[in-house]
């Protein structure tokens, strides 16, 4: 089995505000995507129906998908063909008072006699998508409190915890931006791989933070021991989100691909927002603000 060989980076070639423009450059135009996002669709991210309320059909129909698209009274917010199953589809629609089922059996011409048109149909009121997007909000806030207050109690110092802090916020903004960018709503189930975000940044921000300020040794040799670990185990669950991405896609399960791509995404912020950011940020900490 071949080794992952993490090549160590020169930092002395580079200064502290050097190292940080890049993630914060890069912080900065996810949260205009975000403000943008917020413009079209009041909020920082399109709404699933978990939260915005709506009907979904799983209709299986001879049909193309534009015909499909035209069999309702009302536009679907989305139709998606499957492709581990043919001839069958998502439909997607905002609340409505539109009976959308019986449109599609009575609009729409069955594969077989014996099966009719809609195979599955869910609905989800308005009000309580909006008590689910309150809930999963109260989720991913205590989630990150929780995580700024561990990091206080663990290094017990400003800085290196809001180091930990900035980048675990810009780890989960990065992929909020990129939601709106791939069409991605936000739904329970891309919250729950926020949340794992969340989980890795915090991992991979305290071993550097640990290895650091806790370990003996020269400081940039402490620097590439954390970081051989924690590029190694990045880019191996970076590697399996992506597998888990294209088997999803190839399966027609959208939300699993979501959740691959939405974790790929944020995995590789984090590359970036700790090794760069937070590193800066104790540099300059360990040597009061001088760049060695």
């Amino acid at each position: 089995m071949g080794k992952l060989e993490v090549p160590e980076i020169d930092y002395t070639r580079y200064t502290n505000r050097q190292l940080a423009a890049v993630p914060l450059a890069v912080l900065a135009f996810a949260l205009l995507i975000l403000a943008g996002g917020y413009l079209v669709y009041g909020s920082p991210v399109a709404l699933g129906m978990d939260f915005a309320g709506g009907t979904e059909l799983t209709v299986e129909t001879t049909a193309s998908e534009s015909e499909v698209e035209s069999a309702f009274s009302v536009e679907p917010e989305s139709v998606q063909g499957i492709q581990a199953a043919e001839n069958q589809y998502i439909v997607q629609f905002a609340p409505t008072d539109a009976d959308v089922a019986d449109e599609a059996e009575a609009n729409l011409e069955p594969v077989s006699e014996d099966r009719g048109v809609v195979q599955l149909s869910a609905t989800t009121s308005a009000s309580f998508g909006a008590g689910a997007q309150q809930t999963a909000l109260l989720g991913i806030g205590a989630a990150f409190v929780g995580m700024s207050v561990l990091a206080f109690i663990l290094f017990r110092s400003f800085v290196p915890s809001i180091a930990i802090v900035a980048s675990a916020f810009s780890d989960l903004v990065i992929p909020l931006a990129f939601m709106n960018i791939a069409n991605i709503p936000l739904s329970l189930g891309t919250v729950a791989g926020l949340l794992l975000i969340i989980g890795y940044s915090v991992d991979s921000d305290i071993l550097l933070n640990n290895h650091i300020l806790r370990r003996g040794g020269d400081f940039y040799e402490s620097t590439h021991r954390a970081i051989r670990t924690g590029v190694t185990m990045t880019v191996t669950s970076m590697s399996a989100m992506l597998v888990m991405a294209i088997a999803a896609w190839a399966l027609g399960v959208e939300l699993l691909m979501s959740i691959g791509l939405i974790l790929f995404v944020g995995l590789a912020a984090d590359l970036m927002n700790t090794y760069l950011l937070n590193f800066s940020l104790l540099r300059w900490y360990k040597f009061k603000g001088v760049a060695r």
